[in-house]
């Protein structure tokens, strides 16, 4: 096992919290999706929601693996808007985690030679470009996306349309991916 400075400790409560609420918010946009006919959209919001929690439960493993203590989890409140405005602002935070704060928190992972951390830290960022093109995707095409499933690796939370053989950011096998129909 690794050693991780308290910085990196630190760094993956702040990404567990930011996670967890990136999922507790992609839920409550996902309904507003439904509710104004959006299946498509609704569908990838789940998916993406599915995702942040298992980055979130990879980051609270992680720091308990690393002998540190995992902060009181605080869900903000979430108040859909119509979900042009929630991918908008889905785009706005995933894009911050994969320019901003997952790098930062990778490169003190990596002072440390914390190799626990970097694989956990390194798989959300992966993930993240993901869901910021999937959004941008979706937005794009409002109304008009095609009526077809996502799917999660299980171990990483990559989000795809097409089951691939094995996933792109892990390796872990297909049969583990779920689908998000």
């Amino acid at each position: 096992m690794s050693t991780a400075s308290q910085e990196t400790i630190a760094n993956l409560n702040a990404a567990f919290q930011g996670e967890s609420n990136a999922s507790h918010k992609y839920a409550a946009y996902a309904k507003k999706a439904d509710a104004e006919g959006y299946a498509y959209e609704a569908r990838l919001f789940r998916a993406a929601s599915r995702a942040e929690t298992i980055h979130a439960n990879n980051h609270r493993k992680t720091i308990l693996a690393l002998g540190g203590v995992v902060d009181q989890l605080i869900l903000a409140d979430v108040t859909p808007g119509a979900t042009a405005e929630n991918i908008k602002d889905a785009i706005k935070g995933e894009t911050h985690e994969f320019k901003e704060m997952y790098p930062e928190f990778i490169a003190v992972a990596e002072k440390d030679g914390c190799k626990e951390a970097l694989r956990t830290m390194t798989w959300a960022m992966k993930v993240e470009v993901q869901h910021a093109a999937l959004y941008q995707a979706a937005l794009d095409n409002l109304g008009k996306n095609a009526d077809k499933p996502f799917y999660v690796c299980a171990v990483c939370g990559e989000t795809v349309t097409e089951l691939p053989e094995k996933c792109s950011v892990c390796n872990a096998a297909a049969k583990v991916f779920e689908t998000i129909a």
